[in-house]
């Protein structure tokens, strides 16, 4: 006969197990809907190669056509980009396939993060406590619309300038810019999804702020070191000119400066519940 510690350990062991048999289907509804995604985007190969994926490769991209406009206003013709010298080739006999699938995937991965993220917020929610449950409403929409911000600047402005700088590099008149596919795409999506994962800085800061790991004195001592590291990647991936280093520095320097404003806001309203709770 089972005693009622034993009854206690196996009421602890079932809930544990329930908790991953729920953490399973998330799981599993999160990779259905990556599938499906990456699914229409496979079949959809025309458009997703020559507009998407290829798009930042083309003179006539949305990015170009902009910057070309924008130097005929500031009578600057190094923003103009008459010319990309480089060509994509594929060496191996599974490249392309492997790079259909795996652009396919990448393109999944991005229009399925924000269920993804709500299938994790979904399981972890009922653990937190009320406060917490406060002070992270709206962590799905703000997840999201800084993931579509970040996507999109990677996709607009960091890649498009990257591949420009890359395809007009050489050390030598004797070399030819002859890339892989695999190399390109590869170079495509780290950007475009790194990007999407650097914009979430924000919400990184503002939990790190809530468990006072981050401060904003802290960030303020080394907002002069990533000025620099921003500096150094606006004059690495744009052309060599101020412009087109300000228009890849300016959005990650507001992003900085806006983790230090969400810090200094969690810090003060810590700062008040503590007067409050010395009051009472």
């Amino acid at each position: 006969m089972a005693t009622p510690l034993d009854q206690v350990g196996e009421e602890k062991e079932m809930s544990f197990i329930d908790h991953l048999e729920e953490l399973r289907w998330h799981l599993i509804r999160s990779v259905i809907a990556i599938l499906l995604f990456s699914i229409v985007a496979f079949i959809s190969v025309d458009f997703v190669f020559n507009t998407i994926v290829f798009g930042p490769a083309q003179t006539d991209f949305w990015t170009f056509t902009m910057l070309c406009k924008l130097g005929e206003l500031v009578n600057s013709s190094a923003l103009c980009i008459q010319e990309l010298d480089f060509k994509i080739q594929s060496r191996q006999m599974t490249g392309q396939f492997t790079m259909h699938i795996t652009s396919s995937f990448a393109i999944g991965l991005i229009v399925a993060f924000p269920y993804v993220f709500w299938e994790f917020w979904r399981f972890i929610s009922p653990g937190l406590r009320m406060n917490e449950r406060s002070i992270s409403r709206g962590a799905v929409f703000s997840v999201t619309l800084l993931f579509t911000l970040g996507v999109l600047f990677g996709y607009y402005v960091m890649a498009p300038l990257a591949v420009s700088f890359l395809a007009g590099y050489q050390v030598s008149d004797l070399v030819n810019n002859e890339f892989d596919i695999t190399s390109y795409v590869s170079t495509l999506t780290t950007l475009v999804l790194g990007s999407g994962l650097l914009f979430q800085l924000p919400v990184v800061v503002y939990f790190l702020s809530k468990i006072g790991l981050v401060t904003p004195s802290l960030m303020k001592h080394y907002r002069k070191h990533a000025l620099v590291v921003i500096l150094i990647l606006g004059a690495v991936f744009t052309p060599p000119d101020p412009l087109s280093q300000i228009l890849i520095a300016l959005p990650l320097l507001w992003l900085y400066q806006f983790s230090i404003f969400i810090s200094a806001r969690v810090h003060k309203r810590a700062e008040k519940e503590r007067k409050k709770q010395q009051e009472s």
